[in-house]
């Protein structure tokens, strides 16, 4: 005797009454007139998908380590365990100091030393590895670690200081691209894998704290000339070279530039972008349309300007983007800090942002803000391996996207930033329900496998 089709299961988050990815009880299926349509066809399929995680930084790592041993669990728990948390694979970490670090360090900080006999990753063995391990034995999965640098050590750079731009040196070119390898290397022998590296965080960004300037044709050669013939000549050759790794604004012309050197992309496996400054959704498409044999990934993007405790736009802001980007082609987003404190830091230069958990180690707690729980409409759903398929809406408001999973399993993302109930029909296959989706709210929506 065989079971009857299983009932479609859906999950809600609402800025009012409470719900925080709350399972609702099943729909009837049939069609709500006069309702918008949510139109999904499984049979067409896109790009798969990587992952979704954030950014081990020195400061998330150290805010972690205040916690009380519970805390610490319960926080790795709700991101990394994939049966009871978000399920997190895809991951980023800093090469040398960030803005997030506890101050200015670098790994080969000896100057003039260009055969890297002082190289050392001693300093992550305080914070940064510990954290990444104990999240490793968390996931019971391989996790794809993401390693990009924010600057050279000064004395590689044009400004002889890690903060305020400069230019990496010529002459220290081939020593720079060493590094890449001695961090994998190093970080391999801890047990972490590395997934892939940026060649530089925000290119085009002077900031007051650690970074270093790019043209496109710098960046072009350093990886043509340097960085990928380093890493195959040390058997690296399958750790994957994002370029770009800078807002959405500019990633079509830096790519020309780079992709559109066939020495230099051979060794690329993608482009890299952040959410800053303006959307440009359109930029994302136009870089696969161009280049539809190389990756596109959402590297960084968080809420800038403190803490922001409490705020709901926070979490609509992360699935807005999440949403937009993932329909364009991209394989994986990447949060920054997993973690910061209650002033949204430590950070060394006063840069204070917004995490999707707040720590207030003095009271061992946990503050999990709107964009924790948007996050986890995707992560927790939509699983590596997965394969977009299609999706569209008939109404602007009503902002979707939908994947099939390994399993076979149809997950639906649905969001509501409006004021206003929204109605809708959801159609998968030629199955149909009636739903609806509460003021301000995002939904997920499993359709179970066929057969």
């Amino acid at each position: 005797m065989t079971s009857g089709p299983q009932p479609l299961r859906w999950w809600l988050t609402a800025r009012d009454g409470g719900a925080r990815l709350a399972e609702q009880a099943a729909p009837s299926p049939g069609i709500s007139a006069g309702a918008a349509r949510l139109h999904v066809d499984t049979s067409r399929r896109f790009q798969t998908l990587e992952g979704f995680g954030g950014a081990f930084t020195e400061a998330a790592a150290s805010v972690w380590q205040r916690l009380s041993a519970a805390q610490q669990q319960a926080f790795l728990r709700d991101h990394f365990d994939p049966q009871h948390g978000h399920g997190y694979t895809l991951c980023r970490v800093h090469i040398n100091s960030c803005d997030f670090s506890l101050g200015h360090y670098a790994h080969a900080d000896q100057p003039g030393d260009s055969t890297l006999q002082h190289f050392s990753i001693a300093r992550d063995r305080q914070h940064l590895l510990p954290m990444i391990q104990a999240a490793q034995r968390m996931a019971g999965r391989p996790l794809k670690l993401l390693a990009s640098p924010w600057s050279p050590p000064a004395w590689m750079k044009s400004n002889q200081q890690m903060a305020d731009g400069g230019h990496l040196l010529p002459p220290f070119r081939a020593a720079w691209a060493q590094c890449f390898v001695r961090f994998i290397q190093a970080y391999q022998a801890e047990g972490v894998p590395i997934w892939g590296v940026t060649v530089q965080n925000e290119p085009e960004a002077r900031q007051r704290w650690d970074s270093c300037l790019y043209t496109a044709e710098e960046e072009r050669d350093f990886v043509r000339d340097h960085l990928g013939p380093a890493l195959h000549a040390a058997g690296l050759g399958h750790v994957r070279i994002v370029i770009w790794d800078h807002n959405r604004d500019a990633m079509v012309e830096r790519a020309s530039t780079i992709l559109g050197d066939p020495d230099a992309a051979r060794y690329v496996w993608g482009t890299g972008f952040h959410w800053y400054l303006e959307d440009h959704f359109h930029h994302v498409q136009l870089v696969h349309d161009a280049w539809p044999d190389k990756g596109l990934l959402f590297t960084e993007g968080c809420q800038e300007g403190g803490p922001h405790h409490g705020s709901w736009e926070l979490g609509e802001r992360y699935a807005r983007s999440m949403v937009n980007d993932l329909n364009r082609w991209t394989a994986g987003w990447i949060d920054w800090n997993l973690l910061l404190d209650e002033h949204g830091g430590p950070n060394h230069v006063g840069n204070f942002c917004s995490a999707p958990v707040l720590a207030e180690p003095s009271a061992d707690a946990l503050h999990r803000q709107s964009s924790f729980w948007y996050l986890g409409h995707f992560a927790r759903f939509i699983q590596p391996g997965a394969q977009r398929v299609l999706c569209a809406a008939t109404r602007e408001a009503l902002e979707c996207t939908a994947f099939v999973n390994p399993d076979g399993r149809c997950a639906v993302v649905a969001m509501n930033r409006g004021e206003d109930a929204l109605p809708f029909t959801l159609a998968i296959d030629g199955a149909h329900h009636a739903l609806e989706l509460p003021p301000r709210s995002i939904a997920t929506l499993v359709q179970p496998a066929a057969g």
